[in-house]
């Protein structure tokens, strides 16, 4: 019989960790008992930024429609979606708008069509069958069901199709669809560049992912997307340790394995025994230096990179001459997407509104200073932030690893390292998304409750589709 208490340990307190340490509650009950290491801060890369006593999102700012975990923490956390500000957007080539929006919907489709022909209704059509498929995860979840890889998980919502999704480009299968070379290039190559920084080659798979939340409508909480971690580890009365967890090495009980974590925090360095644990931060060695010790045989290195990222959140005012508009009052555009071209120094630019949008609040006339979020690979140099603004009050920089590099990946990384030890990080090589960690955590929780009670039945089952059915 299990033991009365069940002490376990999450690795990382973004929105990985929380929603795992809510997740594996739900199901255990009382008898788990959680310690959250978090070095830094509970959010992770759900992280604000303040200028002029207001916060914004520096980054993980919009949430897809379809998220229902997501929307499922808001509810149960009594947070609330932000008011939307309305705002158009333009793809820009380095010398001028290869597409602009207007406030016409109808006119939006005829320039589309004008443009690029029927290439966006077979992208479209794409995303929605691949959005399909991917929807069947949450039914599979409600009943219980669990992977204990991400190939077995992709498998079980679009067969092989969808596993082979990991290994060719996004351009390759829309190509292949009859999206024309225009499009992507025009189209394709913006959107990714603003959500993944990265090009075209970027797997069929997460940029599916990605083009779905370019597509659909968005949101965000208001207050910052970060109170869902912090909520959700308030609700689980987790233990939140201040600490770095530098590796962990493998001892036995009563024939079970037990996990001794290491970690360093302010007062030193300590260690703490647990049935179970999770890792939710990246452990390719790029990223951490994390060692894992007494395992046999010895757990690998894991290949692959991480795309550098860099925020820029400037208080400034635009200068709209380098887009061509010589009066600033004339500039119409919110957000700004951009095409891969050689010289152009940033992957987007958006004029972002705080977290907290009060009912009188407007967004700003491209004449007033406002604050823009430059997302870009390097820091932007003075003579950068000089051709994108006239003059600027302040600029906050955060550097980060964000992505995987998509193109280095040649085979994903595994779920499940040893007996009770996970790692949901894997998941962000299949796609990165709030969403994908949302529904990574639910699995993985759903994977160790499954395991620790030799409920086999449930996880790695085939033909789930029917069995849901059957189970209805």
């Amino acid at each position: 019989r299990p033991r009365p208490s069940l002490p376990a340990a999450v690795v990382g307190a973004g929105l990985g960790g929380s929603a795992v340490a809510y997740f594996l509650q739900q199901h255990f009950g009382p008898q788990v008992q959680l310690d959250v290491y978090e070095p830094v801060g509970v959010g992770g890369r759900l992280a604000t930024v303040t200028v002029n006593k207001q916060q914004y999102e520096s980054r993980g700012a919009s949430i897809h429609a379809l998220s229902l975990h997501m929307q499922d923490f808001v509810k149960i956390l009594g947070l609330k979606h932000r008011r939307e500000v309305a705002g158009k957007s333009a793809i820009f080539s380095g010398e001028h708008f290869v597409l602009e929006e207007t406030d016409w919907y109808l006119l939006n489709l005829f320039r589309l069509w004008w443009h690029y022909g029927i290439s966006f209704l077979r992208l479209q059509m794409w995303v929605e069958e691949v959005m399909e498929k991917f929807m069947r995860i949450y039914k599979y979840q409600a009943h219980g069901y669990a992977f204990s890889s991400l190939e077995e998980l992709l498998r079980s919502l679009g067969g092989d199709t969808f596993v082979n999704m990991t290994q060719r480009s996004v351009a390759e299968s829309l190509l292949e669809v009859g999206v024309t070379q225009r499009f992507v290039d025009d189209v394709i190559a913006a959107v990714l560049r603003s959500s993944y920084g990265q090009s075209v080659l970027v797997p069929a798979f997460a940029g599916a992912m990605s083009l779905a939340g370019a597509q659909g409508s968005t949101w965000a909480v208001e207050g910052g997307n970060k109170l869902v971690c912090s909520g959700l580890l308030k609700l689980t009365k987790a233990n939140v340790i201040p600490a770095r967890v530098t590796g962990i090495s493998l001892h036995s009980s009563e024939g079970r394995a037990l996990y001794q974590v290491h970690y360093e925090g302010s007062e030193g360095q300590g260690s703490a025994f647990y049935d179970m644990v999770v890792v939710t931060t990246p452990l390719h060695p790029s990223r951490s230096n994390f060692t894992f010790e007494n395992f046999e045989p010895p757990i690998a290195d894991f290949p692959g990179a991480f795309q550098p990222s860099v925020t820029s959140v400037v208080h400034g005012y635009l200068n709209s001459s380098y887009f061509g508009f010589p009066d600033p009052k004339l500039f119409p555009f919110a957000s700004i997407l951009t095409t891969d071209a050689p010289d152009l120094f940033f992957n987007a630019m958006d004029n972002i509104c705080p977290v907290n949008i009060s009912a009188a609040f407007r967004r700003k006339q491209p004449q007033e200073a406002a604050v823009w979020r430059v997302l870009s690979q390097q820091p932007l140099d003075k003579q950068q932030l000089k051709t994108l603004f006239r003059s600027y009050y302040s600029v906050q920089v955060t550097e980060w690893q964000a992505y995987p590099r998509y193109d280095a990946a040649k085979s994903l990384p595994p779920i499940v390292l040893h007996e009770n030890l996970f790692y949901l990080s894997s998941v962000e090589w299949v796609a990165s998304s709030m969403e994908m960690i949302a529904v990574a955590a639910k699995n993985v929780a759903l994977l160790a409750y499954n395991r620790w009670y030799q409920d086999l039945e449930k996880i790695d089952q085939k033909d789930l589709m029917h069995k849901v059915k059957t189970e209805l």
